[in-house]
């Protein structure tokens, strides 16, 4: 296939994410505070578009507590640069089973299941202009952990996302999502002008080699904007890899916490990487406005 290669880039920056990556990095934010902090910093550094995930700010573990969503929303909003807010809507489809044998009770310790309201409540409250729809269920790394998403629950989701006018962004982890996610445009579920992010490298959905990433990019439909990241040490190498397939790219310390072997960096340096890679291909990188413009994206105010 012909080289088609993106020349107008726009940068995602995943802040902090909900994995356990806070006690191997001192630059992985906590607090609403903090992850505010950092995501305004990436922004100045050149993302257009930071997705958020909360965290409780003693532990560093994953939270789904309202007041820290807002709290981290309204502190982005009020500073000084522009950028497009993307929040997570993964939390809260996490199971976790007992042993081989008695796989039932689930566990309690990391199982965290809520309804498509709940789940949502955050994003109907907050009002960000994109928010994440992973569309579809897998073994998720850790042994026995299950990241649930079942086709009822994703219409019911994806249904509230278009009714509140917030974007959703597809999280692909391997081609059945993309599968999925093709069938909620098509019952209306998604606007045609779906936007994709292709998850690569993730344990246990598709490998990050580049025959599977465009296998990947081959079922993304023409119309849909898509963006593309890969895991650690291929983090980088993966916003080239997006650029050349046509594509945007997501760095952040959701995905990596170093440059180079024990480097631990920021997420304003892993931006800063990323958009001299952009521009050493070529391409130039585009701000918030023009990503909006692209998205067909609407900036609005909290719900009261």
């Amino acid at each position: 296939m012909p080289l088609a290669m993106n020349r107008e880039v726009f940068i995602t920056c995943a802040v902090t994410g909900s994995g356990s990556t806070q006690d191997r990095s001192h630059h992985v934010p906590r607090s609403p505070e903090q992850i505010a902090h950092s995501a305004i910093d990436a922004a100045k550094a050149g993302a257009a578009v930071v997705h958020c995930h909360v965290r409780d700010p003693q532990t560093g573990s994953p939270s789904r507590e309202l007041a820290l969503y807002r709290e981290v929303t309204e502190r982005i909003r009020d500073a000084d640069v522009d950028v497009v807010l993307n929040l997570t809507a993964g939390m809260g489809g996490d199971m976790v089973f007992g042993s081989t044998e008695s796989p039932l009770p689930l566990n309690e310790q990391g199982t965290d299941m809520a309804g498509a309201a709940e789940r949502m409540e955050h994003v109907r409250q907050c009002l960000p202009e994109i928010c994440t729809l992973d569309c579809g269920t897998m073994n998720f790394a850790e042994a026995d952990y299950v990241m649930t998403n079942t086709p009822g629950m994703l219409r019911a989701m994806g249904s509230m996302m278009t009714e509140l006018g917030v974007k959703p962004e597809i999280e692909a982890f391997d081609t059945g999502h993309l599968w999925f996610a093709k069938q909620l445009v098509t019952e209306g579920v998604l606007k045609p002008d779906a936007l994709v992010q292709l998850c690569m490298g993730v344990p246990w959905g598709a490998p990050d080699d580049l025959n599977t990433f465009m296998a990947m990019v081959n079922n993304v439909p023409a119309e849909w904007e898509w963006s593309a990241f890969s895991l650690g040490r291929n983090q980088m190498p993966y916003v080239a890899a997006a650029v050349l397939a046509g594509g945007n790219v997501r760095v952040g310390l959701e995905d990596n916490l170093m440059l180079g072997k024990g480097n631990l960096v920021t997420n304003a340096q892993l931006v800063e990487n990323a958009v001299g890679i952009i521009e050493k291909l070529g391409a130039s990188i585009i701000g918030p406005d023009e990503v909006r413009r692209r998205l067909n994206l609407t900036k609005r105010a909290p719900a009261v």
